[in-house]
């Protein structure tokens, strides 16, 4: 299995308790993010969470311990999520994430925002703190 993880999933795994746990677990199997990923975790982290720099460092740095190299975002995922906004009905934002993950050949998104069980273009989308 490719994985490809949504923002939420690296926010739970900074936090304490079982989605936490769930989080890091499925972290630590291995998989990708892009930079808007990390870039979405950045601004969380800053203004929800009310974390530190310093900490929000560390938090990348355990991130890229897990994953394969950072994907940028690219002309054609942009494409491709405008196309997956306007037909399907996806956020943007949203679109971007799913779109990043199809272009990198991944066939599981592990998300809690979109609907688990979905198919999109070959990737099914699996929200890991449900049974």
């Amino acid at each position: 299995m490719s994985a490809f993880f949504d923002t939420n999933i690296l926010v739970y795994a900074q936090q304490g308790g079982s989605k936490a746990d769930r989080a890091r677990e499925v972290l630590a199997a291995g998989g990708l993010v892009s930079i808007q990923v990390l870039n979405e975790f950045t601004a969380v982290s800053r203004r929800k969470l009310g974390k530190g720099w310093d900490e929000i460092d560390d938090a990348i740095e355990d991130v890229l311990a897990l994953v394969e190299p950072v994907l940028p975002i690219t002309i054609e995922a942009h494409q491709a999520a405008r196309k997956l906004a306007r037909d399907r009905g996806f956020n943007f934002y949203d679109a971007l994430i799913i779109a990043a993950a199809i272009q990198a050949g991944c066939d599981t998104l592990f998300s809690e925002d979109l609907q688990s069980g979905q198919m999109i273009e070959g990737l099914k989308v699996i929200n890991p703190f449900t049974s």
